[in-house]
């Protein structure tokens, strides 16, 4: 089978069953800046303290949101909501704890619920909050609502952690019928190749995934026809 090289880094040999299957490397060619939002996760000051690798995607994220806003695109800032202790079922998995450092953080007096302060995030910007784990959920996030007043239907997924919070809100955006690219390079994961395995998964059968670069290029293509 021929090898093929993601620029992402996905493992030739899927890239080439996936490559067989539709006859191209990416699913979505082009975007329409105008119908695309940049959609940026969980990127608070806990995040972004506790974890390099959260703000080594700082340039990225504000590059692309720079773009997308200068070519009448969206970005939306998406933060967890002030979490309850009161949740045996989460406890059960995550440790007690766990759940008092996740309540504490996203408390709105506390200054770790805010997002970090190299962020290019405008007041004309969407900023929302959302409950448990995806922003897509109905039910969890007015996102869906304030996107589709902008007859968005394209999302680009930023932020942390890949394998949690971005992932599953990639995953609801495509069963809301979305054209879901996740940006390899403007996510965060943990440890354990986390990261790498949800953007193969994704990449195989719910979406695309793209590294920045990629995304300027199609914003500036758009552009420029």
């Amino acid at each position: 089978m021929k090898s093929i090289q993601h620029p992402s880094g996905i493992n030739p040999r899927l890239v080439a069953k996936v490559v067989a299957r539709r006859g191209r490397l990416h699913a979505y060619e082009t975007l329409d800046p105008t119908k695309t939002a940049l959609i940026v996760i969980d990127l608070m000051t806990a995040s972004m303290e506790a974890d390099d690798n959260c703000r080594s995607l700082v340039p990225n994220i504000n590059a692309m949101a720079n773009e997308l806003r200068g070519a009448g695109g969206v970005v939306a800032w998406v933060i967890a909501a002030p979490s309850s202790q009161d949740n045996p079922r989460l406890a059960a998995i995550v440790g007690k704890e766990r759940i008092k450092l996740f309540a504490d953080q996203s408390r709105a007096s506390d200054p770790r619920s805010q997002l970090w302060h190299d962020l290019d995030a405008r007041k004309g910007d969407i900023h929302v909050t959302k409950q448990g784990h995806s922003a897509f959920y109905p039910g969890k996030c007015d996102l869906p609502d304030l996107l589709a007043e902008k007859a968005i239907d394209t999302i680009l997924i930023t932020g942390t952690v890949t394998n949690v919070c971005c992932e599953s809100s990639a995953r609801d955006a495509v069963q809301l019928h979305y054209r879901v690219v996740m940006v390899s390079d403007a996510l965060a994961g943990h440890a354990f190749g986390l990261h790498e395995a949800s953007l193969a998964t994704f990449y195989r059968i719910f979406g695309d995934v793209r590294p920045t670069a990629e995304i300027l290029e199609l914003i500036s293509n758009a552009d420029d026809g």
